[in-house]
Formats: C-alpha cells, sequence, structure tokens
C-alpha cells in the first residue's frame, strides 16, 4: 500500500459504519491513485518526507471537481484542508475554470459546516445507484474574477 492509500484509509476511517453506502476508499486502489495523477491531479503536503495531508483534482466542464481531501487524524485543526482548498482555486484560476466543485455524504455534518466555512454553498443532492433517498450533498464555490492592476 502506497502511504498516499494509506493516509486516505486512515483518514476515512470514522466513517465506517457511520455512511452507508460505505466510503468508495474501501475500493480505491494504488492504480486508480496513479490513473487519477495521470488523468488529473494528485497534491499532497508532507511533514518529514510523508503525506499528511492530500486531495485530489479533476478538471470537468467549467469546474474543477475537489475528491479525496483527506487530512491525517494527527494534523487535524491545523489549516491543511483550507490550504489544499487555496490551492485548488489557484489550479482552477490556472486551467480558466471558475467553479470549485465537491461532494460530502449526507451525514457528515462536521464537513458540510468546513465546507461552508470555506464559502462553499450546497448546490445539490446526490443518491447512490440502488437508493431512493439522497446519499450525499453537492457544494460549490464561485471563484470571483482576479482583479487587474491597471496602475
Amino acid at each position: 500500500m502506497t502511504p498516499v492509500l494509506a493516509l486516505i484509509r486512515r483518514s476515512f476511517a470514522f466513517m465506517d459504519g457511520r455512511i452507508d453506502p460505505p466510503s468508495s476508499m474501501h475500493r480505491l486502489t494504488v492504480d486508480a491513485i496513479a490513473r487519477q495523477a495521470a488523468e488529473g491531479e494528485v497534491w499532497l503536503l508532507e511533514e518529514v518526507g510523508a503525506p499528511v495531508a492530500c486531495v485530489f483534482l479533476t478538471p470537468k466542464p467549467e469546474r474543477l471537481y475537489i475528491g479525496k481531501l483527506a487530512v491525517d487524524d494527527a494534523f487535524r485543526r491545523q489549516g491543511l484542508a483550507r490550504q489544499l482548498i487555496g490551492h485548488a482555486e489557484a489550479r482552477a484560476r490556472a486551467l480558466d475554470l471558475g467553479l470549485l466543485e465537491l461532494e460530502s455524504r449526507i451525514e457528515l455534518t462536521e464537513n458540510h459546516r468546513a465546507f461552508i466555512a470555506m464559502g462553499f454553498e450546497k448546490v445539490g443532492e446526490t443518491a447512490h445507484p440502488g437508493y431512493d433517498r439522497t446519499t450525499g450533498y453537492t457544494f460549490r464555490r464561485v471563484l470571483p474574477p482576479q482583479g487587474r492592476n491597471t496602475g
């Protein structure tokens, strides 16, 4: 198992038994992470050469999708998720995309509060295949146009 996969599994473990259906991290593989890095982006924050936070970024039409935002338990409440969201904003701007988008499971209300505090707004509900109820929310953050210095 790679350090990135281990980080995601550790930091998402609190969801086990709490969300239904179970997290997709159980199906995440080393090959899938390599594909994400090749077809999208995988960004890490490291401490002493080991990843302590990560995020997957995937360009989509008009938006940058944020996935697998993970922070190691020992490094929570230090602003690392906010730092990675800031990096996602910079990458979206570099790709000329005006929106950040992410999804969060309905049960993870503390995550919803954190995303709203970072400027995201709940814009939709989703249901996993085979479910007749909402299983997740879609959040978006519109990126204001960059100001230009004309002086």
